[in-house]
């Protein structure tokens, strides 16, 4: 059995927005390392926010994120932290800004050090394996709401991440895509976390649910994520889903 610190962890974060009356985070204790999980929680909670305290977007008003053990505290740390956590934004459109597909998957490696040509068949070869061959050429804005979610998951992969975290994956996304979407995250050797109000979705995805509910996060009950029952503020009914 391994001894070595996790890949992130949060201690004690606290959370205040400048104008608030009172933290969004209280205290949240958090560690992701290894397993595929989902984050539930009502609109407003501070979910997103949690995600952008791990990557240094947002500074906690208390409290240490730690990567492998050791503190972020400098810019050099938090540029170690990024090589090996990959940040899905919400919107596409925060992720992509290079004039056509192949160019923005290929910015990671190349400021990873890769030559041109070897960061152009890194995310040539990372397209493929998304099932997005022949979009290299595309112009990035002229793309579906779907195919920008896709390809923007190109750009994170592209750079070999340790970690992934991912806001809102399936947010406008159609059946097809988010078809898609599962399994490709299935097909993954990495953790992840996921935000998500879609249920069947983590339940295709993810192997255990934690909720962040006043400003704390909590593991959910072993079976939640399968059979889980819709109470305060999910609703009041049980719900199976197909095995």
């Amino acid at each position: 059995m391994s001894d070595a610190p996790p890949i992130i962890e949060l201690k004690d974060i606290h959370f205040r927005f400048p104008a608030a009356e009172h933290n969004l985070l209280e205290g949240v204790n958090f560690v992701i390392d290894k397993e595929k999980v989902g984050l539930i929680g009502t609109n407003g909670c501070g979910k997103t926010t949690l995600l952008h305290v791990v990557m240094g977007l947002v500074q906690p008003t208390s409290g240490e994120v730690f990567h492998r053990g050791k503190p972020v505290k400098t810019a050099e740390d938090l540029k170690m932290l990024r090589r090996e956590v990959g940040f899905l934004f919400q919107s596409s459109d925060d992720q992509l800004f290079s004039p056509t597909v192949v160019e923005d998957v290929a910015f990671g490696p190349l400021n990873l050090g890769l030559s041109l040509e070897e960061a152009r068949k890194v995310a040539l070869k990372t397209l493929s394996n998304l099932g997005l061959e022949g979009f290299e050429n595309r112009v990035t804005y002229k793309l579906s709401g779907g195919e920008k979610k896709l390809v923007a998951l190109a750009t994170i992969l592209s750079m070999k991440p340790k970690l992934l975290l991912l806001d809102e994956p399936t947010n406008n996304l159609d059946l097809d895509t988010m078809t898609r979407l599962i399994d490709i995250l299935n097909s993954l050797d990495l953790p992840f976390v996921i935000i998500s109000h879609d249920w069947d979705f983590l339940a295709e995805t993810t192997d255990h649910l934690y909720a962040l509910e006043e400003g704390l996060v909590h593991r959910c009950e072993e079976d939640h994520i399968h059979q889980h029952r819709h109470v305060h503020p999910y609703g009041d009914r049980p719900h199976h889903h197909k095995e």
